[in-house]
């Protein structure tokens, strides 16, 4: 594990530097690409790093650490970007996490051990192949449904593509058995099926409401970018606070219990913004919505993603880590494409039926987006502030439109917790050989 931290940290500091110095846009594509890939081999090895070298007794609360860092981080990580922007320019952007992968990389040295795990097998390079497809496909579906339209063939194509692959993958994952890629048998285990759902369905929430809040800080709002990331603090500070109380709330009321009072907040979160949004409202309109949201998916994610960790034995750790990120990085883009195709609809809906009388221009470029509303609006004469106020009313029809979809997501999965969360048990000792058919019991 630390050869691998220390490799692909290593890479990551590098591309960071290189696209912070690139001369052209491509290089820097390039390196952000590199710093990427590496990024992804490290995310799953810090958290098996955690599982299989902290014991029983403290591993809950390093995972609640884990969980809350690594969904806070990102707010905070914006908040940072945005800074540095407007104090200096965009390739500061890369100091921070050149310093920050050196010092990662220097406490990777003196704390992680120095272990490794072999394997008899080849890469499962069909089940990769395969994988990258469905997800590649249903992805493409989801964000580019609502422009295109659902029957359009590119859509019905990578629709097909994508379903076929996604089954061909289960199936072929259950022919290779010892040797896939993932074992898809795994999630007949519940907790391993209900953590790794409600992490989809949760983080998949939690970066839909980004891409759906900060328009509605600098359009709206008309905000600048670091006013935005800072009015996104308090929902990343509850998020980050609940992560840790978490495991206690486990330990007191059981995992599953946990993980629904979780969902349920986070619900209750997404119907507050949904019922009291609005233009003339302002921050106010959202706040409790987002504290609601943030303390839901902390009080969420921490059992979830020890129900997933728990549900392996410590040799299989890597195998669960894993798990855990390509769930929630799936998730994400799922969010992304479904919230963000729902919020453009509605919006483009929404401001059809109030472009009377707007120049054709203006009006082609207020379809695109209330970004090029606002833009193009002062060449509207007279029709300048109707043209903004309409898009911005536009932009709140479609949010809520967004926002209830994701009420809907989040009571399936509510319901799903309630018929096959996992057990209000302690979670496996991992030294334990356990297998499948033992663990399925619980």
């Amino acid at each position: 594990m630390r050869r691998g931290l220390r490799a692909f940290g290593t890479v990551f500091g590098i591309a960071c530097v290189v696209a912070g110095l690139a001369p052209s846009a491509g290089v820097m594509i390039a390196a952000r690409l590199a710093a990427g890939i590496s990024a992804a081999m490290i995310m799953p090895i810090t958290l098996a790093v955690i599982t299989s070298t902290f014991p029983e007794e403290q591993r809950g609360k390093a995972i609640g650490v884990w969980t809350g860092v690594a969904g806070g981080g990102g707010i905070l990580g914006m908040f940072l970007s945005a800074l540095l922007v407007d104090v200096a320019d965009w390739r500061r952007l890369f100091v921070l996490p050149v310093v920050l992968a050196v010092v990662a990389l220097a406490m990777t040295l003196k704390a992680v051990p120095d272990s490794r795990e072999h394997s008899a097998h080849s890469f499962d390079t069909a089940g990769a192949l395969l994988s990258a497809v469905a997800v590649g496909g249903l992805i493409f579906v989801l964000q580019e449904g609502p422009e295109r339209g659902w029957t359009a063939p590119v859509i019905l194509i990578s629709l097909i593509a994508g379903v076929i692959a996604a089954v061909g993958f289960a199936l072929w994952e259950l022919h290779r058995r010892d040797a896939s890629l993932l074992d898809v048998r795994l999630f007949r285990e519940r907790g391993l099926a209900g953590g790794s759902i409600t992490l989809l369905v949760v983080f998949g929430v939690q970066a839909g409401i980004a891409v759906v809040l900060f328009p509605f800080f600098q359009a709206v709002l008309g905000w600048t970018g670091l006013l935005s990331t800072v009015a996104m603090m308090p929902m990343a500070v509850m998020m980050m606070a609940a992560s840790g109380l978490a495991p206690r709330m486990a330990a007191r009321v059981g995992t599953r219990s946990t993980m629904t009072v979780g969902v349920a907040l986070a619900t209750l979160g997404l119907a507050l913004m949904a019922l009291f949004v609005s233009v003339d409202g302002g921050y106010l309109s959202v706040l409790a919505g987002m504290l609601a949201m943030g303390i839901g998916m902390g009080l969420s994610m921490t059992p979830s993603t020890e129900a997933i960790t728990g549900s392996l034995p410590r040799a299989e750790q890597g195998v669960a880590s894993a798990l855990n990120d390509v769930t929630r990085e799936f998730g994400t883009a799922l969010g992304v494409a479904m919230l963000g195709a729902l919020l453009s609809a509605g919006y483009r809906s929404a401001i059809d039926d109030r472009l009377d009388g707007v120049p054709r221009g203006a009006a082609d470029a207020a379809r695109e987006g209330i970004a090029g509303a606002v833009e193009a609006a002062p060449g509207t004469g007279t029709h300048s502030q109707d043209l903004i106020s309409s898009a911005q009313q536009s932009f709140v029809e479609g949010w809520q439109q967004a926002m209830w979809a994701g009420v809907a997501v989040m009571g399936v999965l509510l319901a799903c917790l309630a018929l096959r969360g996992p057990k209000d048990s302690a979670p496996a000792v991992a030294d334990e050989p356990e297998t499948v058919e033992r663990v399925a019991t619980r």
